[in-house]
């Protein structure tokens, strides 16, 4: 008889190049994520576990750029899972962390006022993020406090020798996981 032909095509399965785990601090732009994989006409669906963290919950194609979002005193994660498709076929999900780290505090200090000769007490610097580091500078060495440190502001003797009174201005920077807070300032 006439022999008849058909074809039997068989489709690679689709994969996404992987992504690597991503840190940010509140208020970061974290960019445009744009997704590839070796199959060519490769589409991708995305999923994020924790909106929270500034990203949509789903979406199609790459994964936008947004601002990261964590108002809270510690480290949020989002799992990004993203399924890639291409001639009918789907292939596994591939995922990856987005971690958005929170804005380092200082608790806010009172102004200090002290008499010539007064020791003045060791000042301990808090934070309600926990890790949080803190450097410090003074604007004024004549009240008798060294000109910068990190940590706590120490111990020290008030001195003033003029006839009138003097400030200086204590300034405290906060810094936790790489994330920079606002500096805090008090007078003495």
């Amino acid at each position: 008889g006439t022999p008849i032909t058909y074809t039997i095509t068989v489709n690679p399965t689709p994969t996404v190049n992987a992504e690597a785990n991503q840190t940010y601090c509140n208020t970061a732009a974290v960019p445009l994520n744009t997704l590839t994989g070796p199959v060519t006409g490769t589409t991708f669906a995305w999923t994020n576990s924790n909106t929270a963290i500034g990203l949509a919950a789903s979406g199609n194609g790459d994964i936008p750029a947004f601002t990261a979002t964590n108002t809270g005193t510690s480290a949020i994660s989002g799992v990004v899972s993203i399924t890639p498709t291409a001639n009918g076929c789907t292939g596994p999900v591939s995922t990856y962390t987005i971690t958005v780290n929170p804005t380092p505090t200082v608790t806010a200090e009172a102004n200090q006022t002290y008499c010539n000769g007064v020791p003045v007490a060791l000042n301990t610097i808090s934070s309600t993020v926990s890790g949080t580091t803190f450097t410090w500078t003074n604007s004024n060495n004549a009240i008798g406090l060294a000109g910068n440190g990190n940590g706590d502001v120490p111990a020290f003797t008030a001195t003033n020798t003029s006839a009138d009174p003097i400030t200086g201005i204590v300034s405290i920077t906060p810094t936790a996981n790489t994330c920079v807070g606002p500096v805090s300032t008090y007078t003495v």
